[in-house]
């Protein structure tokens, strides 16, 4: 028995995964509902499908019978908004389907499986199921392919001094990046600024292995800072060509300012960097400066992005500027 519930759910997750569903609605909570919404239970054959029409307590009953598996009660809102949901945006299934008109808050609401993927399931697996997963998918988008172009439509632009365009992920983090490049630079560095590092930890280079969204290695190395020490250095790396100086900021929105520590670790990174280097805090806001204002190192700068036109010198013999 546990054999055959464990085979129909491999099956299941097959072809949601064929479907081109994420990896959340990919998995044993989703194969089950997919199963359920088909009414096939462990030794039912995939020709068996049918398209009930079931609310999301009858989906659970079902689960329970025919797999054992015991979704408690407050898991019903889990199971609408993580699964059922990314089903109906991906039009596997349909609300309401004796009843479109019904409020979205009704106790009666319940769900189906469309007839393109009923004659998906028919064909399964030894049909030609795969050709029509294609043909469903050249009429519906991929529910992937629709999340990866909302998360395109929402990254943050960013345009360096020297006209290349980037675009970071969407985070208060990397909002931060862009306004240090649109906002600080300009005001503090001016057009002699040529930005060497930009950091953005959910950028496709970090997911292998680095977290750069850019990084002009040869220039850096001219400055004599090694690749070695690529991997310490702070969000944002720009040098200022006119006085020489290489301007290391770190974004703070969750992780620290150049405190003593930081300033330390840096310092030991950068050693073979002979030219003048000028530490920078960089925060979103006052709220966030008082958060961490104990913790700055003296000799560095501090500059918030929602007062832009200003910078705070944590220093007692100068403003900004390297020191030794």
């Amino acid at each position: 028995m546990i054999e055959n519930q464990m085979k129909k759910l491999e099956e299941a997750k097959k072809i949601l995964k064929a479907l081109q569903l994420p990896s959340q609605q990919t998995n044993n909570r989703s194969a089950w509902v997919f199963l359920a919404l088909a009414g096939l239970e462990p030794n039912n054959n995939w020709n068996e499908a049918k398209a009930l029409l079931l609310p999301t307590h009858l989906i659970m009953a079902f689960i329970r019978i025919a797999y054992g598996m015991n979704y408690k009660p407050n898991s019903r809102e889990t199971i609408r908004r993580q699964t059922l949901h990314q089903f109906e945006q991906a039009r596997l299934i349909d609300r309401n389907r004796d009843n479109p008109k019904r409020p979205t808050n009704s106790k009666d609401n319940n769900y189906s499986l469309n007839q393109p993927i009923i004659d998906i399931l028919k064909e399964f697996p030894d049909g030609d199921w795969e050709s029509k997963v294609k043909e469903f998918l050249k009429k519906s988008p991929s529910l992937k392919e629709e999340y990866k172009k909302k998360r395109n439509l929402n990254k943050i632009p960013l345009k360096l001094p020297n006209g290349k365009k980037l675009n970071l992920s969407p985070g208060k983090h990397n909002q931060l990046h862009a306004d240090i490049i649109h906002e600080f630079c300009p005001r503090f560095i001016g057009k002699d600024g040529v930005v060497l590092y930009v950091g953005d930890t959910a950028s496709s280079r970090a997911e292998e292995g680095g977290k750069f969204m850019h990084l002009e290695s040869d220039y850096l190395q001219i400055l004599g800072v090694t690749p070695m020490s690529h991997d310490k250095l702070p969000d944002i790396v720009v040098y200022d060509v006119k006085r020489n100086w290489l301007i290391l900021i770190e974004a703070v929105t969750s992780h620290g300012p150049i405190s003593p520590k930081r300033w330390k670790e840096l310092e030991k990174a950068l050693k073979g960097c002979k030219i003048g280097k000028v530490y920078v805090t960089a925060f979103p806001d006052n709220k966030e400066f008082k958060n961490n204002v104990d913790k700055i190192a003296w000799e560095t700068e501090v500059w918030l992005a929602d007062k832009p036109d200003h910078m705070i010198h944590f220093n007692g013999d100068r403003f900004l500027g390297p020191h030794q």
